[in-house]
């Protein structure tokens, strides 16, 4: 992979919540997310930071993660909590459209994609381990985790993939033809095809990455996969993977009793359709931490993280 260029900060606008955990922009280039609280708040006036605007247009009662705007002006929401929901930005009422798969509760829905035809793509991160202790789950190296669908007018979610890393983000290809699966756990993303000869199939679509890589955002068809990466490659993490199931289960159970700091490394990435490096964005030592999100609004690249109190603005890679 090339090597990165600067990952430059404009602005922090703090939300009156912690924890942003995706980021999101509807086509008025204002920006949504969800916060540790359930609230769902919608950022506005980015062209002047100063006097950003933040409103609440929702209460999940949850932990809302990954978010997906549908052309309707709905958004769903993964909640770790909760599952799959649906919320109406206008009133603010909130439905379940999945709580559990195969007489399995859902807990820890994480990201989520809608495509053309009606189906909505989410995925489980973890079987085992909840958010709280999300830590575990990539010490363990246990691979619960999942890629699910929800096909039209059902409330029945289907398993399209097991045995993934702590399954995070989702993209889908320009033509719809694959999604783009983040396994934090194993530093690489993961093309499921869903049309075609392999259609079914897992593959890999970009391997070895130079860090975590959590949530995914694509703006358009036109635009490049935007990877937020929530730490770099940690050489004893990619040790302790390699040794025995009980051992890394030992280590599990004592990380997640440890307090956890995030690194101040942080970085982003992106890529098109044939799974090149559009762009590498990083910085070595960052006030703002743990970059769970990113994605592009008037004229920022926005970063969300489940460590902060608030986003941070960044300078745009130039046009490739």
């Amino acid at each position: 992979m090339s090597r990165p260029t600067a990952l430059v900060p404009r602005h922090c606008i703090a939300i009156g919540g912690r924890g942003p955990e995706d980021v999101v922009a509807d086509a008025r280039g204002r920006v949504l997310t969800g916060v540790e609280d359930g609230r769902i708040l919608r950022l506005d006036g980015l062209t002047d930071p100063e006097s950003a605007r933040v409103e609440t247009l929702a209460e999940t009662g949850g932990r809302p993660l990954g978010l997906e705007l549908l052309p309707d002006g709905a958004l769903l929401v993964c909640d770790a909590e909760r599952g799959l929901l649906r919320v109406d930005l206008t009133d603010g009422t909130v439905r379940i459209l999945a709580d559990s798969v195969a007489g399995e509760k859902l807990r820890f829905c994480s990201n989520v994609v809608a495509l053309s035809d009606g189906s909505v793509y989410f995925t489980v991160s973890s079987r085992r381990y909840p958010l709280e202790q999300w830590i575990g789950d990539l010490v363990e190296h246990i691979g619960t985790g999942r890629l699910l669908r929800l096909a039209p007018g059902s409330d029945t979610p289907e398993v399209l993939l097991e045995g993934l890393q702590f399954a995070n983000g989702l993209a889908p290809s320009r033509d719809e033809s694959f999604l783009v699966v983040a396994e934090t756990g194993a530093c690489r993303l993961t093309r499921y095809r869903l049309t075609g000869p392999k259609a079914g199939r897992a593959e890999p679509f970009a391997e070895h990455l130079p860090g975590m890589p959590d949530n995914i955002w694509r703006g358009g068809p036109d635009g490049p996969i935007w990877v937020s990466l929530a730490g770099p490659r940690v050489p004893a993490l990619d040790l302790l993977h390699r040794s025995a199931p009980f051992v890394r289960r030992a280590a599990a159970r004592v990380t997640v009793r440890a307090p956890f700091r995030p690194m101040g490394a942080i970085g982003v990435l992106a890529f098109d359709d044939d799974g090149e490096t559009v762009h590498h964005l990083a910085r070595r030592r960052s006030g703002f931490r743990f970059v769970t999100s990113v994605c592009e609004a008037s004229g920022h690249l926005v970063l969300g993280s489940l460590w902060e109190q608030g986003i941070a603005l960044c300078e745009p890679p130039a046009t490739k």
